[in-house]
């Protein structure tokens, strides 16, 4: 009898599970010590950069730079932050595709340079001007985020992938914990410290001392790249300065590496590419908005919607933000790919920045109603908390998804560049708009001043459809 198109019958002897699938790869060690050199790297840049927030919407008002409006002030610092991200975005593809060519170390020491000299910068700024131009230097000689992620990607597989990727935004929160904490303890240090820092100078530059100390951290960073980090471009680098290796089938390598670097940009934009990048974009959006809108708010007098926290009182409830993200990822965001898998992780996360966005009028209205900060604001602070480190987990899940996409490792920086570049031009726009937003809004008591809340909110929902376009699961490239 033909049993051709008859079902099939599991008979005792049949597997249940097919061959293949009954278990996983086994994980590839990580090479722990130059993940650890990258996250030492990605660690300083944070600090120097958060380090300004407790306190730059006290050094425009100090600067007088609105006239004395303090509901103006948003408008000032979402700029400053802005221009950073424009000037980033313009020069970050250029970064990324130049290390492809020249290698990984020389890029990522330009880019520790550029931020020690802007950090330096900012902190003898003493004019509206000034503090404009020293961040825009950050930005146009800081193209390492985009290469950390790349160097990243050359070190794993998929099947560490998603325990190296934890890492980056584990290294950033740890920098978001310490870099607002010595950005607010350090600040004006003439009035803590009064015969320590007597000095008139501490009273022309009462920034400069955090300032200074973050530029301390980035140069210890450059003497860790240059004597500890491995290039990983050896042979592509070496071809494009004429030098041979000796055997064909090296020189045969490196000139297919240099060919494959040199694609044209719009032959890497496969659909795969672009959802991953577009996702990455308005998550990196929303995310700066809130970064932009948390010191803000925290900052803003009560009776204007704030809660009119103090620099140091902000630096600290920052701080605790950065290091609780930080310690959670690096104990749970591994196994919670592994369980719930890196597509639904990241639909999870996103989904928490609705409520996130609902605490601001609750803390809004608790100040308001009880006059100090008491256990139930504080509470509220906590459940913010709780909100932002499962919203933080879809940066290392995103990732994982832009990372698999590249076609090749040889375009792994170009790949990195141009999500790099989507998410600068996000992080330009985000400040700018998340602190205009709230300005307008208390200015013109719109939806009773939490119309900014509501907008984003609504954004929320835009990522939330990205993020169901994503793959299922990520492949390695050579499967």
């Amino acid at each position: 009898m033909d049993t051709s198109d008859s079902p099939h019958i599991p008979r005792e002897t049949t597997p249940l599970v097919p061959p293949g699938r009954a278990s996983k790869k086994t994980r590839t060690p990580l090479p722990k010590f130059q993940i650890g050199i990258l996250i030492i790297l990605q660690l300083t840049e944070p600090i120097a950069s958060t380090s300004i927030f407790p306190y730059i919407n006290q050094l425009i008002r100090e600067l007088d730079i609105t006239g004395g409006d303090d509901a103006a002030v948003g408008y000032y610092a979402g700029l400053i932050e802005s221009l950073f991200f424009i000037a980033q975005a313009l020069t970050v593809l250029s970064w990324s595709r130049l290390s492809d060519h020249l290698g990984r170390k020389p890029v990522l020491l330009i880019g520790l340079s550029g931020a020690c000299i802007s950090i330096l910068a900012f902190g003898l700024s003493t004019t509206f001007w000034s503090l404009v131009i020293s961040r825009c230097l950050c930005g146009v000689l800081n193209g390492n985020t985009g290469v950390i992620k790349t160097t990243v990607g050359e070190l794993t597989d998929p099947t560490n992938m998603a325990q190296a990727f934890a890492w980056i935004p584990i290294s950033y929160s740890i920098g978001s914990f310490f870099g607002p904490l010595l950005g607010g303890t350090l600040s004006r240090p003439q009035d803590q410290w009064p015969t320590l820092f007597a000095h008139p100078f501490w009273n022309k530059y009462p920034y400069f001392l955090p300032c200074a100390v973050a530029a301390c951290l980035l140069v210890l960073a450059v003497f860790t790249i240059i004597f500890f980090l491995e290039e990983r471009r050896p042979k592509l680098a070496s071809t494009m300065l004429g030098v041979s290796f000796g055997p064909d089938g090296d020189d045969q390598e490196a000139l297919a590496q240099k060919s494959v670097a040199n694609l044209p940009l719009r032959s890497l934009l496969t659909p795969t590419v672009v959802i991953a990048i577009e996702n990455y974009a308005l998550l990196a959006f929303l995310d700066i908005s809130l970064k932009a809108l948390l010191p803000l708010f925290f900052s803003t007098p009560v009776h204007l919607g704030g809660l009119g926290f103090t620099p140091a009182s902000i630096g600290w409830w920052l701080a605790l933000f950065g290091i609780a993200d930080g310690i959670f990822e690096a104990l749970f965001f591994a196994k919670i790919v592994d369980w719930l898998g890196p597509k639904r992780l990241f639909c999870v996360s996103v989904s928490c920045f609705a409520p996130l966005m609902m605490v601001f009028p609750v803390l809004s209205w608790l100040a308001q109603s009880r006059g100090v900060t008491d256990y139930t604001i504080t509470f509220a602070l906590l459940s913010q908390l709780v909100l932002i480190v499962t919203w933080d987990m879809a940066f290392a899940t995103i990732m994982l998804f832009i990372t698999v996409s590249a076609p090749s490792r040889d375009v792994l920086g170009a790949i990195n560049g141009l999500s790099q570049t989507s998410a600068s031009a996000a992080r330009a726009v985000g400040p700018a708009l998340a602190t205009s937003l709230f300005a307008f809004s208390k200015e013109h008591n719109v939806l009773n001043g939490n119309a900014v809340y509501v907008i984003f909110i609504i954004l929320t929902g835009g990522l939330r459809w990205l993020g169901s376009q994503l793959p299922d699961d990520i492949q390695d490239r050579d499967e």
